[in-house]
């Protein structure tokens, strides 16, 4: 509560400043995410834009840092850095079998990574683009509930050479360069070459191995960049990178504490090698082509000690040793082909184009354990996936009147998919989809704007693999998803005051809800009992699988705002309402119908201020929060809601800057994942186990431009 009304005091005394000085107009936000470049002012959809300012300020290493900016974005914390996104409540928790299958669509500079998104690191990175609801005509089955867009910086023909270093506790070690400028001494051939790397421990201790570092971070991003302008008809964008995340995986604590037990701790790391070519050719007067190309390979390797601990500690039930590791390699290849209308005297703005996505995903699962005299578990599954998604697109935006203007778009696509495994599993199945959006925008004044739309989004139908699974789980349906919004964007007092509100509402249709339960251990001798009778499971006999719920609601409401309440104050803060509901859904003999569903809070919030003088000096002070949320649809286990203050102050001049930054000021709490099952002998009763959120951490950075 101190420090709730602290931060309060500290907001509400900017308002006090005098406004002896004239004000600077807020700098205009474009969406590039979208298939074409547009104020956001001009776009009929709900978005959130973090232009390079507030990545600077209010980011350190990862996307991670900036989640909190987002309304009604939560993310599933089973892996070292966010993989799995949720909007609106829709998205994956997790991917531990089976095939991809994504809800949120998320770029790294046109690349795509969806379901992979470890590799946002923060380094040069120009702009983080959030689109919610469905993208149907934009990007189709895997953004069923939106789009998130990592753009970096572009290579550029003014010569830049700047380097960065970082120091912290936890351990935290961290440099940066970057160099760019002309090519050949041409100014039409630019480059820029970008190289980072951080180091800390991760915040555990293991108190069994005595280290702390077994959830450490390891994190190295190499990016390269050509951007050629042939003249005034051809614009080519060359993109490589590398990004190898090699982090320890010990997050979760026997007494949810951060001690940790394990004897084999774990690793996550992904080494992801990527590339884009875009290519903008104006081929006629009143139109231009678009071709973004893209390729992604991603070496990944999970693993964990199955039952976070060790045998001196399980005594007398042990031996109890379990140990779980996948392997998997993925693949992505794009194309995407538009032709673009080029601005002019013609009434229409139109888009058409055609996509095609190979997709590849191969892993090695292999769970191995020991419990007592039993039989030892040693189970490896091979499995191979193959999907093609084909589609063609194509928007139109028409003017009704000279302030009102009607867009629509439709997307069809057919998705084949392939998988085999080594259980003997084969599965082939076909989902044709259909998507899209209507939408009116009407323009009250240069200031003042309004939509309402309609949008269809899909997502593709899958199948469930697991020795245990009967014939009616082994399939689910692709989901539709019918979402209507309003949104109202405005700005007052001289354009240095901007609000964006949206109220939104979603019908689920054949809702795919990911779920598992704890089977018998396989190495049970009489079933799903010991000898004396207690229950016999251990802690990788789950069984997970997706169902279809008949449907689901999903509603609420996100606001934004910003003020440039004087030269040197600005202030910003977002909103973020959310209810949503299974319908007729059955987990078991449990009815769910009505019951919240998984990682959706009913509120998230954030509010900052930022001093900013002419003499360099800034600072930067972030308060968000988040309300509680269920861990999964398999249980009533829930998180508890919490508040974070985030704080950066430091000085710019000239060639240098140095600041200092603290994450999670207060050192709360708050959880960002949680599991409810049987893991400690000999009884395995059901606990809820919680993998916490970075504590207090307090770090200095230092740059240089040369």
């Amino acid at each position: 509560m101190h420090s709730g009304r602290f931060i309060m005091a500290f907001f509400l005394g900017t308002l006090c400043v005098g406004k002896s000085f004239a004000l600077d107009v807020l700098s205009e936000i474009i969406v590039t995410a979208g298939l074409r470049a547009a104020p956001l002012r001009d776009t009929a959809a709900s978005v959130t834009v973090l232009d390079p300012r507030t990545v600077h300020d209010a980011g350190v290493q990862h996307l991670e840092d900036l989640l909190p900016l987002i309304p009604n974005l939560n993310w599933s914390g089973g892996s070292s850095r966010p993989r799995y996104f949720q909007l609106r409540g829709i998205g994956e928790l997790d991917q531990y079998q089976g095939a991809p299958n994504p809800s949120v669509g998320f770029l790294i500079d046109d690349i795509d990574f969806s379901g992979v998104g470890m590799p946002a690191t923060l380094f040069d990175t120009h702009q983080v683009e959030v689109l919610r609801g469905p993208q149907g005509t934009r990007y189709g089955a895997n953004a069923l509930a939106g789009l998130i867009a990592v753009n970096t910086e572009d290579a550029t023909p003014e010569w830049l050479l700047r380097g960065e270093a970082t120091v912290g506790d936890d351990g935290v070690r961290g440099a940066g360069a970057v160099i760019g400028g002309p090519l050949g001494g041409q100014e039409s051939l630019s480059f820029r070459l970008v190289a980072q790397r951080e180091q800390s421990e991760g915040f555990r201790r293991d108190v069994f191995l005595s280290r702390n570092d077994t959830n450490g971070r390891d994190e190295s991003t190499y990016r390269g960049k050509l951007h050629w302008r042939a003249g005034d008809a051809l614009d080519v964008k060359l993109t490589g990178m590398l990004v190898d995340i090699d982090n320890g995986y010990d997050a979760f604590a026997i007494d949810n504490s951060f001690n940790t037990q394990s004897d084999q701790p774990g690793r996550d790391a992904q080494r992801s090698a990527a590339g884009a070519l875009r290519v903008q050719w104006q081929a006629l007067t009143a139109a231009k082509v678009l071709s973004i190309s893209s390729y992604a390979r991603s070496n990944i390797l999970s693993s964990f000690d199955g039952d976070w601990g060790n045998n001196a500690g399980w005594a007398p039930n042990a031996p109890y040793q379990y140990f779980s590791q996948t392997q998997r390699r993925r693949q992505t290849l794009a194309q995407d082909l538009r032709l673009v209308s080029q601005p002019g005297d013609q009434a229409f703005a139109w888009v058409a184009g055609l996509y095609a996505l190979r997709l590849s995903e191969d892993n090695v699962q292999h769970d191995q354990g020991q419990y007592l005299d039993y039989d030892p578990l040693d189970n490896r599954l091979s499995s191979r996936y193959r999907a093609t998604n084909l589609a063609a697109y194509a928007q139109l935006d028409a003017p009704l009147a000279p302030a009102l203007q009607l867009s629509a778009g439709l997307r069809v696509e057919q998705r084949q998919a392939h998988y085999s495994d080594s259980s003997s599993l084969s599965f082939g199945p076909r989902d044709r989809m259909l998507g899209g959006q209507l939408a009116l925008r009407y323009a009250w004044s240069a200031q003042s704007s309004g939509y309402v739309s309609l949008s269809r989004g899909y997502k593709a139908g899958g199948f469930n693999i697991g020795a245990d699974l009967d014939s009616s789980r082994r399939s689910f349906r692709p989901e539709y998803l019918w979402n209507a919004e309003i949104g109202v964007r405005q700005s007052w007092l001289d354009s240095t005051l901007a609000s964006d509100i949206t109220v939104f509402y979603a019908k689920r249709r054949s809702q795919q809800v990911s779920t598992s339960y704890q089977a018998p251990s396989p190495i049970c001798p009489n079933g799903s009992r010991n000898p004396d009778g207690s229950v016999c499971v251990d802690p990788l006999s789950f069984i997970y699988y997706t169902d279809n719920a008949a449907g689901g609601l999903n509603y609420g409401a996100e606001a934004a705002l910003r003020w440039q309440v004087h030269r040197d104050w600005q202030l910003a803060g977002t909103l973020g309402l959310l209810r949503t509901q299974y319908q007729n859904y059955l987990y078991g003999e449990r009815d769910l119908s009505g019951r919240d569903q998984a990682h959706a809070p009913r509120y998230d919030f954030s509010l900052s201020a930022t001093y900013r003088h002419p003499s360099g000096w800034f600072s930067r002070m972030d308060w968000s929060g988040k309300d509680a949320f269920y861990f999964d649809a398999s249980n009533d286990a829930r998180s508890s809601a919490y508040q974070l203050f985030n704080w950066r102050a430091g000085v710019e001049r000239g060639r240098w800057s140095a600041s200092l930054w603290v994450r999670n000021l207060f050192n709360r709490r708050y959880a960002v994942r949680g599991f409810f099952f049987g893991d400690e002998p000999p009884d395995f009763p059901n606990k809820v186990y919680v993998r916490w959120g970075d504590p207090r951490q307090i770090g200095l950075t230092g740059s240089y431009r040369f």
